[in-house]
């Protein structure tokens, strides 16, 4: 059993103690790290750690690849004194070197703001769609055991599911505030002004404008189900309340710093962030249209090949940020989010061929536990760094063909997505939406993936030099 308290603390000693660490999260895998002295970690010693599968830095953020025992760890971490991410002291980066401003630097932070704050939204957006899913199942387009217009199919498949995905927006707001360090129930209130009872009677009344203090003309629209035009918000109220912060006496603060900000942020999301972040939606889900338009099963493929790679860098998440628009716009997707689950369904494939591969028990053991982890758990991580990474890059060739082939097959058969759900096996239920034919061919593409990864890693995923090395440590623990 791993020792969890062992593990935090030969983590903070090799990332230079807590009072390197201004902050730290954690996901459903990885600790996640703000430094103030990035050059004290050596990557290469920390993968040595017992209980450490791996290390990476994405933008700035030090993230370390611990697996589903992280949520343990985790608050072994934050025991050492460790701040807790999402309300970080501005004065513990006080003595942190300042970043360039660099395209890069500003691209990396774009992306961590989008990744953290999607990654806190993940559990309420997979319980939501799970209420509908279930309703799906049970409802005329499969198991005919509800009718859509009873109590029951109602509950689940609309009450439910927009207690969640509805007010979207209140909880980005939240989510967005504390990764950045504002006050996050003033970013559920930038939330709550975008979905007023008044803007949404505004709507339904077929207005086009409204005025905001009566000096300012401000665009009407639904927000509701939106990412892009809080988020914009968010970030926006992290810099006017940081301002206020400053320079409202501290006897006044409690009072004054949120009511300016809010007055200030207001207008400006409303007459102008807001309808850019709405615009910028719509664009998206155009993009992400006509890539599944025209870029068919090639398109569908493609991505289903690489994406365990974006999920190694940690761009996954930020890529959900920016799917999502299309995604609450259409109500499915039929390219990226198909492809992603598919890409999941390889890397349980290589975990699987790796196992059936090798013969040492100890090694075999662990590849069945990555199996385990990723078609049960949902968390394929594991078998990215305790297999992919550890016999040189080479099982990760299953992962890609694997993608390719259960991707091209789902582009072939149309096969789509309607939920934002469990990434383990259960997850085949995000694609009940469609009906009964297009669970089938969403399983088949799954097991397609699968299967080729399986395959192709236990003919080609490794060398000659490191079977002969695993077949001799097998002999060995024979004789032991």
């Amino acid at each position: 059993m791993a020792d969890n308290k062992q593990i935090a603390a030969d983590v903070l000693e090799a990332v230079g103690g807590p009072g390197n660490i201004t902050q730290a999260m954690h996901c459903m895998t990885r600790l996640r790290l703000t430094l103030k002295d990035k050059t004290i970690p050596n990557v290469d010693e920390m993968k040595q750690i017992k209980g450490v599968l791996g290390v990476q830095w994405v933008g700035e953020q030090f993230q370390v690849i611990i697996g589903q025992n992280v949520s343990k760890v985790y608050p072994e971490i934050l025991a050492a004194g460790v701040a807790a991410g999402g309300s970080v002291d501005e004065n513990l980066d006080a003595d942190a070197p300042k970043q360039k401003l660099t395209p890069k630097a500003i691209l990396d932070n774009v992306l961590n703001y989008l990744s953290k704050t999607m990654v806190a939204a993940i559990p309420l957006m997979t319980g939501a769609a799970i209420f509908r899913t279930v309703a799906i199942i049970l409802g005329p387009l499969m198991l005919g055991v509800i009718s859509e217009d009873s109590a029951v199919y109602t509950f689940f498949n609309s009450w439910m599911f927009n207690a969640g995905f509805y007010f979207l927006p209140i909880y980005l707001g939240y989510t967005a505030a504390a990764t950045l360090g504002a006050t996050p129930v003033l970013g559920m209130m930038c939330g709550g002004v975008l979905m007023a009872p008044e803007m949404m009677d505004l709507v339904a009344a077929g207005e086009t404008s409204t005025m905001v203090y009566g000096l300012f003309l401000a665009p009407v629209a639904s927000y509701a189900q939106s990412v892009l035009p809080i988020l914009l918000t968010v970030a926006v109220l992290y810099f006017v309340e940081k301002f206020f912060k400053k320079v409202v006496p501290e006897t006044l603060s409690t009072v004054f710093v949120p009511t300016l900000t809010m007055m200030v942020v207001t207008p400006l999301s409303l007459c102008v962030l807001a309808p850019i972040g709405s615009w910028m939606g719509n664009l998206l889900s155009g993009g992400f249209g006509f890539l599944a338009d025209h870029g068919g099963f090639v398109a569908v493929a493609i991505i289903a090949a690489i994406w365990q790679f974006l999920i190694i860098t940690g761009m996954h998440v930020a890529m959900f940020g920016l799917i999502l628009p299309s995604f609450m716009a259409l109500g499915y997707d039929s390219c990226v989010l198909v492809a992603a689950w598919i890409s999941v369904a390889a890397g349980w494939g290589m975990a699987l061929g790796a196992f059936l591969r090798l013969k040492e028990p100890e090694e075999k053991a662990a590849q069945l536990g990555y199996f385990i982890s990723g078609i049960f758990g949902g968390v394929n991580e594991p078998a990215l760094y305790g297999c992919g990474f550890k016999y040189n890059l080479r099982p990760f060739i299953g992962i890609f063909l694997g993608g390719l082939v259960g991707g091209a097959f789902a582009g072939l058969m149309n096969v789509k997505f309607y939920v934002m759900g469990a990434t383990n096996i259960v997850g085949l239920i995000n694609y009940a939406g469609g009906g009964t034919q297009n669970l089938i061919f969403a399983c088949i593409s799954w097991a397609l993936a699968l299967g080729v990864a399986a395959a192709v890693t236990y003919f080609f995923g490794f060398t000659k030099e490191q079977l002969e090395a695993d077949r001799q440590a097998a002999e060995l623990a024979k004789v032991a």
